[in-house]
């Protein structure tokens, strides 16, 4: 089935299937516009379908599987009516300020959590590693730094 937007000349193909006799709301996934399609109920006899799939080409035709019992398509309509009603459904990014100052402040928090643990384990570890007591005397200079610019920042 081919659907046209009300708003834009988007078209659409969907599956007949998934538009409930009673009708369903539908999003434009152009234009963002939401509206109540339904069904007009055509009589169709066989001739009319070998027509209508003799004049369409193959790329257009919908791929169904004759396999799928109709209850299947109904169960799994009523599970997508539940949720939502429209078809496609779109995420907006939820990544906030807010959100990046949390990263950061987790971040630094595990820096300091991995310095305190090398600190304390800084005798063991310096037979491994023997610039770590350097490196460790740069990370707290570093931090010293960081506080006295927050610090006259502040006043």
């Amino acid at each position: 089935m081919i659907i046209e937007c009300i708003k834009c000349p988007k078209k659409f193909e969907l599956n007949s299937d998934l538009i409930p006799s009673e009708g369903r709301t539908i999003q434009c996934g152009s234009c963002g516009h939401i509206w109540f399609f339904k069904k007009q109920k055509k009589d169709f006899n066989k001739e009319t379908v070998k027509e209508y799939i003799s004049e369409t080409p193959k790329s257009e035709t919908p791929k169904k599987d004759p396999n799928i019992k109709i209850d299947k398509i109904e169960k799994i309509d009523k599970i997508i009516n539940k949720k939502n009603k429209s078809l496609v459904e779109y995420k907006k990014s939820t990544f906030t300020f807010l959100k990046f100052l949390r990263y950061i402040i987790v971040f630094v928090l595990s820096i300091t959590g991995l310095l305190l643990v090398l600190d304390t384990f800084k005798i063991p570890l310096s037979n491994f590693f023997p610039e770590l007591e350097l490196i460790l005397f740069n990370f707290y200079e570093i931090f010293k730094d960081i506080f006295l610019f927050f610090k006259d920042l502040i006043k």
